[in-house]
């Protein structure tokens, strides 16, 4: 792995209250347990608040710095301003970070990448998979419906073990699929 093909890439796609976080909570604890490096991109529409406003690095943000680092020995983060310019596209973001064995996007349902969805049909919510071929496969509460599209696996979303040995066959199956080859140039 080098930095130019930093790895594979999943998104994981669903509702809100579907039990994205939970299951990848799950998928990233045990692959990390196996030696894997694993990094999380996670998309949000709600704004991101890392601090109170009077922490020194908020009020250096405030004060009109472009993007401010804390560090520590523990970890690091970096916080940037975006003061009105666009949202960085996916590909943007998975360039930021260190290469890895394996990362899972929560979110960015929109993007044309390789999906686990989490769907619930008790959300009243449509599923994605229906209308998105790149959906490999869907973890759920409910039985599989009949007529499912050739290779799309059905995973019982009450049985993460499951979801966590179809993971593990996709990654072995899917070693060419990096990051930068699965997005838009956006």
């Amino acid at each position: 792995m080098s930095v130019t093909d930093p790895g594979l890439a999943l998104a994981v796609v669903g509702w809100s209250g579907s039990g994205k976080t939970t299951l990848l909570e799950f998928l990233v604890g045990r692959l990390a347990a196996r030696g894997l490096r694993v990094n999380v991109l996670k998309h949000s529409h709600h704004d991101i608040v890392l601090e109170p406003p009077h922490k020194d690095s908020a009020r250096l943000r405030m004060a009109g710095a472009a993007e401010v680092m804390i560090a520590s020995p523990y970890r690091y983060a970096i916080m940037r301003e975006l003061r009105g310019e666009q949202e960085p596209s996916l590909r943007e973001q998975l360039a930021r970070l260190a290469p890895a064995d394996l990362t899972l996007i929560e979110g960015y349902k929109w993007e044309p990448l390789p999906k686990l969805e989490v769907f619930r049909p008790a959300l009243g919510r449509p599923s994605l998979y229906q209308d998105d071929p790149l959906v490999a496969a869907v973890a759920s509460d409910a039985p599989a419906p009949a007529g499912l599209r050739p290779g799309l696996r059905w995973l019982d979303l009450n049985t993460p073990a499951d979801v966590l040995a179809w993971l593990s066959d996709w990654m072995m199956a899917n070693p060419k699929v990096s990051r930068n080859q699965s997005v838009n140039d956006g």
